[in-house]
């Protein structure tokens, strides 16, 4: 069985900071129904500079195994619909912008009165409280703010953007492990609770090792090293046909990996290297040693360089790139990737969830169209008949799932 058989979420969420949290619940086993406005829905849909409004990929990236409905929440009769939902449900998730819950008056107290065993969970860039409370907030701003741009770039250059999103898709499982711990409490209290999760927050977790180790306390600010994340010769290295992405990271540590490093790349005499003999004499002639590993690798794919290094125990990695990861060989052998047929994108490789359990199976399913459940969920957990299903769509209360089908 899966492992969250019998959990409910009530998901009204957007982008990727909520939907990240509500699909890691999904994916172990919880039944996640997404509530979305009946014109466009999720604004998700339709980012990526893409034509199709209702299934981008980045949509499909972050919704996968949830049912949709569509409904009119700044309407009075959908508002009622939804309040009539709320108590069928275990769980609420929203990452709404400041002050927009309170609108559309579905917050914890309102929820909570007609379902008092609710995990209600708000997820916002700086919190409920603060000077910052009131700042809107997407990924990166949530980087900015958390210190990850200061420790990304050149030494000599200044503050860079990361490439990973995880001041949102951080936040979600974090939001994520917050609701399985009340989720749990709640099995023996029998009592819900307010769950709040800042962005800014969440994403200072990631850079707590920078902070801790290079900050003195905060007395001092981290610095930017670039690649050369530690003590010569961890870098990156380039390596042929020399296209922009045909790297390795090479992360040698100790003086094991040293040892092996030197063995895998059939150049014993750099062991007996005067330059090269210390970890102190490798610091003082970097570049020399850089050169050293560079000319090696420069011989070789970066896949036949980390195949020979990390070969020998050395960790190191071929610097995989966004495409080659939904095709890499050991991926594919574990599962990882899922083969699916999408409406839009047709037989598409789906990236898959880390977390495997020896007890607990979910098969991943498709992201759904805008609204594609609306029908199903009334009738299922309000009774709804197909008259007033009909009435409902007939004033736009909720939305028609064959307007994108």
């Amino acid at each position: 069985m899966a492992a969250l058989d019998g959990m409910r979420v009530l998901d009204m969420t957007q982008y990727e900071a909520g939907t990240s949290c509500t699909q890691a619940l999904a994916w172990l086993g919880a039944d996640v129904v997404k509530v979305e406005s009946p014109e466009y829905g999720d604004p998700g849909r339709g980012v990526g500079r893409t034509v199709n409004k209702d299934y981008s990929a980045y949509f499909c990236a972050w919704n996968s195994n949830k049912r949709s409905i569509a409904l009119d929440l700044k309407s009075k009769e959908g508002r009622d619909v939804f309040m009539q939902l709320v108590p069928k449900f275990d769980v609420f998730v929203e990452n709404y912008g400041p002050g927009i819950v309170e609108k559309l008056n579905i917050g914890y107290e309102e929820l909570s009165a007609v379902n008092p065993g609710l995990i209600y969970t708000r997820i916002k860039g700086f919190g409920t409280s603060g000077p910052y409370s009131g700042y809107r907030c997407m990924d990166m701003i949530a980087q900015a703010a958390a210190g990850a741009f200061s420790i990304t770039g050149e030494a000599d250059g200044p503050p860079m953007m990361p490439g990973s999103t995880t001041g949102d898709s951080g936040t979600g499982v974090q939001a994520a492990m917050a609701i399985l711990a009340a989720y749990v409490q709640k099995q023996r209290t029998g009592e819900g609770q307010e769950i709040e999760m800042s962005m800014q927050e969440a994403m200072i977790y990631f850079v707590r090792t920078r902070a801790y180790i290079g900050s003195e306390w905060g007395t001092q600010a981290s610095g930017r090293y670039g690649n050369a994340g530690g003590v010569p010769p961890v870098n990156i290295y380039p390596c042929k046909p020399f296209g922009p992405n045909d790297y390795i990271y090479l992360m040698p540590v100790n003086e094991g990996h040293w040892d092996s490093l030197v063995a895998a790349m059939e150049r014993p005499e750099l062991l007996i290297d005067k330059r090269f003999e210390t970890s102190v004499a490798r610091v003082e002639n970097g570049a020399a040693l850089y050169e050293e590993i560079c000319n090696w690798t420069g011989q070789r794919t970066k896949y036949e360089a980390m195949e020979a290094i990390a070969g020998a125990g050395v960790p190191c990695s071929a610097c995989l790139d966004t495409a080659e990861i939904h095709h890499d060989k050991h991926l594919v052998e574990r599962g990882f990737i899922h083969e699916m047929e999408l409406p839009v994108h047709g037989k598409v490789p789906m990236l898959g969830f880390a977390p495997r359990m020896s007890e607990s199976t979910v098969e991943m399913k498709r992201p759904p169209r805008l609204g594609e459940h609306t029908d199903d969920v009334l009738a299922a957990e309000l009774g709804f008949e197909e008259q007033q299903i009909d009435n409902l769509r007939r004033t736009g209360i909720i939305g028609d799932p064959k307007r994108f089908s």
